[in-house]
């Protein structure tokens, strides 16, 4: 079996939209101020990994939200806070037709839709976008595809992936899983905990 060392995994910060409650999904929306504070937390939390976490690799989706927080990260711990590199894979779940609306227009808006994803939110995939199964691929893919210890700044949907896959978790359970944006997750294969 491959060396799957540590990851120390961030959820970007909040943005407005996080806050509206609407689907995001690959849109390339800014951080707010309650997500730079998220992230400034979350660098000082990952501080007492230094020296360790200095020549990690530091990784993050392309998407503003996730390199605004990297940057923040990266600035708490004394790093150059362009010492990155950016990685596509790591982009959060295309929700096609639903980018930009409201979670709560939803039911109301595509009946249709929501109620095939109640079935099936695993598999369901909206118009244009993708399913979890779908991101899960993309995600073990990368995961797979990686060593040494990283520092990685991406999207929820990664995060419930990444501990799908390194944790053994049935895929079903997860849509379902948290992935909130104030904590620093840490996974190895088979373990997890949050700083």
């Amino acid at each position: 079996m491959p060396d799957h060392p540590t990851i120390y995994f961030i959820r970007h910060g909040e943005t407005d939209w996080n806050r509206d409650r609407r689907y995001q999904g690959q849109k390339d929306i800014p951080l707010n101020e309650t997500g730079r504070a998220q992230s400034r937390r979350n660098g000082i939390a990952l501080r007492t990994f230094l020296p360790a976490i200095a020549d990690a690799e530091f990784i993050a989706s392309p998407l503003i939200r996730a390199r605004e927080t990297m940057e923040i990260i990266r600035a708490e711990l004394g790093l150059a806070p362009e010492g990155y590199a950016i990685d596509a894979r790591l982009m959060e779940l295309c929700y096609g037709v639903w980018e930009g609306t409201l979670q709560d227009d939803i039911k109301k808006h595509d009946p249709d839709a929501f109620a095939a994803r109640a079935e099936d939110p695993f598999r369901w995939r909206p118009d244009a976008g993708e399913s979890y199964a779908d991101l899960l691929a993309r995600v073990t893919g990368w995961a797979e595809a990686r060593r040494g210890n990283r520092v990685v700044v991406s999207h929820g949907g990664v995060s419930r992936c990444l501990r799908a896959h390194f944790l053994g978790l049935d895929p079903e359970l997860i849509p379902d899983l948290e992935s909130p944006q104030d904590r620093v997750l840490i996974l190895t294969r088979g373990s997890m905990r949050w700083l």
